[in-house]
C-alpha cells in the first residue's frame, strides 16, 4: 500500500517516492491492464505509459489518499485507447499464457473464465474480487456511478456461475457472492 506520504513527497520530486508509491501499484497495475489487454507486451507498454503520465502530471492529483485510483484510472484509459487504435490488442483474441503468467489469478481455469467476460464485467470482477477495491472507489477508477458497478458486478457473477458449471460439471468451486 502506497503511502500519502510518499505521494506528497512524489509530487514535490522526490524520485525515491515515485518509485515507492509504483512499486505499491504495480501488481494491481498489472492485473487491470491483463484484465482488460490480455498480451504481455500490450501490459507492459500499458503499465510503462502510465507510468510515464502519472509522473509527468503527479502534481495535478489533489488529494494524495487517491493515488491509486488516479493512476489505475490512467492505466485504464490507456488500455482503452490502446485497444481501440491497435488492433492486435482485441480483447478476448488469441492469447496465449503459460501458467507462470497466471499466478496473478487463483487458477489457470479460473483466468480462462475470467477472460470469456465482457471487458467491462472483467475490469470489475478484477478490481472487486482479485484486488479487493471497493464499490465506489470503482466507481470513481472507472467514472461511472456506484450502481452500475453493482449491476455490472451483479450481470458478471450471474454469467461467471454459468461458465463456471459448464467448465468442469461441479470440477472448479468458487464463491461469487
Amino acid at each position: 500500500m502506497c503511502s500519502e506520504e510518499d505521494v506528497r513527497l512524489a509530487q514535490q520530486g522526490h524520485k525515491e517516492a515515485f518509485v515507492r508509491v509504483i512499486k505499491a501499484t504495480e501488481g494491481t497495475m498489472y492485473r487491470v491492464a491483463k484484465s482488460i489487454l490480455h498480451s504481455e507486451e500490450g501490459v507492459a507498454d500499458a503499465i510503462q505509459d502510465t507510468i510515464l503520465k502519472s509522473y509527468s502530471s503527479i502534481t495535478s492529483l489533489r488529494e494524495p489518499r487517491f493515488f491509486k485510483t488516479w493512476i489505475i484510472r490512467i492505466l485504464i484509459n490507456r488500455c482503452h485507447q490502446m485497444l481501440t487504435s491497435d488492433r492486435r490488442f482485441v480483447p478476448l483474441g488469441d492469447w496465449i499464457e503459460s501458467v507462470e503468467e497466471a499466478v496473478s489469478y487463483e487458477s489457470v481455469e479460473l483466468q480462462d473464465v475470467l477472460n470469456r467476460l465482457k471487458v467491462d464485467h472483467r475490469v470489475i470482477v478484477t478490481l472487486y474480487y482479485l484486488e479487493d477495491i471497493p464499490i465506489n472507489d470503482i466507481s470513481e477508477m472507472l467514472q461511472i456511478p456506484a450502481g452500475t458497478v453493482k449491476s455490472r458486478l451483479s450481470a458478471a457473477r450471474k454469467q461467471l456461475v454459468i461458465l463456471l458449471r459448464s467448465e468442469g460439471e461441479g470440477r472448479i468451486s468458487y464463491d461469487f457472492h
